[in-house]
């Protein structure tokens, strides 16, 4: 299933949290943060037609976002997270 974004919305998929500490410990799921990492999976029409915003971001690019931003749903056993391109930080190159 393809999922396409209104506006200035972004879709992103969450990158795994490391499972144990630089010092070796492994860490149980119920002490993982949940992570701030992201891939972006398909970004807006609003977006990809404004001038300057449209190089800030692309597909496949990943991005540190906002800790509380956007809202989560399940496709096809897949989790993803749909935000506003505002709730982006930063872009990890």
């Amino acid at each position: 299933m393809n999922l396409k974004p209104l506006g200035d919305r972004v879709v992103i998929k969450l990158v795994e949290a490391e499972e144990k500490t630089k010092s070796g410990i492994v860490l149980p799921s119920s002490a993982k943060e949940q992570p701030q990492m992201a891939e972006v999976v398909a970004i807006g029409a609003d977006i990809l037609n404004d001038e300057k915003k449209k190089d800030q971001i692309k597909v496949n690019d990943r991005v540190i976002f906002s800790k509380y931003a956007g809202t989560e749903v399940k496709i096809d056993g897949e989790e993803y997270t749909i935000l506003k391109l505002n709730d982006i930080l930063a872009v990890v190159e």
